[in-house]
């Protein structure tokens, strides 16, 4: 792996932003998404994924139109959905014709509608790892009443050391070793009303998880050879897992993966499209990896409403929390005017969150702060629209459109 350094391009101006956001009048909560910026991250990704096709993880976008956009790019095929309502919608709406669903799902109405839906059948595939996640399809629906519903085994990618004792990685799929997975397969091989079509295996202490973090040499160490021995196990245990597996179905895809790790996963031979989705905006989470920083594409800006004492202010919102462990990487990140830092005492609030530092002193009552998500998904679940910035041949940058995020549209999934 090698250090990739930011092009000007890849080089955020917050000022510039600002400025055309405010000439587009647009009110706080603004969600603003640069272009040039996140064409340079479609690039980078594009290139670190060596001719792999990028399954485009909607989770952290949940911005229809700008996952469409993504789609017509060269190497970039298929989408990796967190809903099953929502693959329906993609498939439908957007068109989408190669939907994995990231996750199992129990929600019997949103499965009695995509059953009934035959197209939706052709171009969903359903995520299992328990025969008890088939047996609830067939109660919603028996085989003779619906289409052969598509779907793919969850393969554990998590790596486990000391005899199983050690787990590292998340905590998502029982199937864990070629025998378990050919249970699985034979399971649902002999069963009416399912095909077997795919494989997908998340490893996420890979994936998720930087290896560059300021100020911890050990850790980093530490992080980076459990990374290393990990992808090893993994390519080698996937191999034998996908091998057995094509002697019971006809496989067509598997999905492995995620932003943080799209190098060493297309090194695996087994693997067919890679699921990336946060490397898209460039979530701030994202600046700890060594081997490659995606730009800041995606911004939002809060407005201050009031000076509560002398340097500090206070601004509208912001208590846009990431998922994972409760700590201070999953808060957002106050990053123009630069200077500003949260109250140890307050965080980021639901409906308030106060600043401290030097540039406090000259903020004024209107002004806007702009902060940077830790992840991606948690933006759009608080905005209805994206403002889409477009640098300009002046030097400045202009809004040249405002398109709806997924509850802009109406939908609210999870």
């Amino acid at each position: 792996m090698t250090d990739t350094a930011p092009s000007w391009r890849a080089t955020p101006d917050w000022a510039a932003l600002d400025d055309a956001v405010r000439r587009a009048d647009l009110d706080s909560p603004v969600l603003a998404l640069d272009l040039d910026l996140l064409d340079h991250n479609i690039a980078d990704l594009h290139r670190r994924a060596s001719g792999v096709p990028i399954r485009v993880a909607s989770k952290s976008l949940r911005v229809r139109s700008i996952i469409e956009q993504i789609l017509d790019r060269l190497g970039f095929a298929g989408v990796l959905a967190y809903d099953v309502a929502e693959a329906h919608w993609l498939a439908t709406e957007s068109g989408v014709a190669d939907v994995l669903l990231g996750y199992p799902t129990v929600k019997r109405d949103a499965l009695a509608t995509l059953l009934a839906d035959d197209l939706a059948c052709r171009r969903v595939t359903l995520l299992v790892d328990d025969a008890a996640q088939l047996d609830l399809v067939d109660t919603v629906l028996p085989p003779a009443q619906r289409p052969s519903v598509r779907v793919a085994i969850d393969l554990d990618a998590s790596l486990r050391a000391a005899g199983g004792r050690v787990h590292l990685g998340v905590r998502r799929s029982p199937i864990h070793t070629r025998e378990q997975a050919v249970e699985l397969a034979r399971t649902i091989a002999a069963r009416d009303g399912f095909t077997l079509v795919g494989v997908m295996s998340y490893e996420a202490q890979v994936a998720g998880v930087g290896n560059a973090a300021p100020g911890k040499l050990a850790m980093n160490t530490a992080v980076n050879a459990i990374q290393l021995a990990s992808m090893a196990e993994i390519r080698h245990r996937r191999g034998k897992v996908i091998a057995a597996l094509r002697e019971i179905a006809d496989l067509e895809f598997v999905n492995a993966g995620g932003t943080g790790s799209l190098e060493e996963t297309a090194k695996d031979a087994s693997v067919t499209d890679i699921a990336a989705g946060s490397g898209f905006f460039g979530g701030h989470l994202f600046d700890t990896y060594r081997h490659f920083r995606p730009a800041p594409a995606m911004a939002f800006g809060l407005d201050v409403l009031r000076h509560p004492a002398d340097g500090i202010v206070t601004c509208a919102g912001g208590g846009w929390i990431a998922s994972g462990p409760p700590a201070d990487d999953r808060l957002p990140k106050p990053v123009w005017p630069e200077g500003l830092e949260y109250v140890g005492t307050e965080a980021a609030g639901e409906v308030q969150t106060p600043l401290v530092g030097a540039a406090a002193r000259d903020l004024r009552v209107g002004d806007r702060v702009w902060f940077r998500h830790t992840k991606s998904g948690e933006p759009a679940e608080r905005t209805e629209r994206v403002a889409l910035i477009r640098r300009n041949d002046d030097g400045g940058a202009d809004v040249v459109d405002v398109v709806p995020t997924y509850r802009g549209e109406g939908r609210c999934f999870l």
